[in-house]
């Protein structure tokens, strides 16, 4: 099984960044056969819509507004995702770019039956290239959800 984790973010804006810093360190965590492409999608063009169609399932991390406390990491998936997505339209700096690519994937019959959304509250939208302190930590965290869901979706296609 094909999964493309796609990490969303300008890591010139702090906290923003998140999404990048978690691909960051995924880096090396999954063996060439595993399949698992880590994509830095940074601030999202419609470039990305051909390695969405390619994904058997897919992965998507960024900050997003969650109304919680930074650092706050928050899963929506399948279904969930798109809800969030469409109903939060100001819920994240990419939202719109990522309707976009939902609606492209969709319309080309490619947009993935696995799909996650790995959201984090931010803390400050400001120049910095590193994370605050609280969305730094939520970094280990996410990167554990996405191990764990990628693992069941492995088990899941046995």
């Amino acid at each position: 099984m094909k999964i493309l984790v796609l990490g969303i973010g300008n890591t010139l804006l702090s906290d923003e960044g998140v999404g990048i810093h978690v691909l960051h360190a995924l880096a090396g965590v999954f063996p060439p056969e595993a399949e698992v492409d880590l994509l830095d999608g940074g601030t999202l063009s419609f470039t990305l819509a051909g390695p969405i169609e390619d994904a058997e399932a897919l992965v998507v991390v960024d900050a997003a507004e969650l109304r919680s406390a930074p650092g706050e990491v928050r899963v929506f998936e399948g279904e969930a995702m798109d809800a969030f997505l469409a109903g939060n339209r100001k819920s994240s700096v990419h939202e719109v770019g990522l309707i976009d690519l939902m609606v492209i994937a969709r319309l080309a019959g490619h947009w993935p039956e696995r799909r996650v959304l790995v959201a984090i509250q931010p803390e400050k939208l400001d120049w910095g290239e590193t994370p605050t302190e609280k969305v730094a930590a939520a970094v280990p965290l996410a990167c554990e959800h996405i191990k764990n869901l990628i693992g069941s979706w492995r088990d899941e296609s046995r």
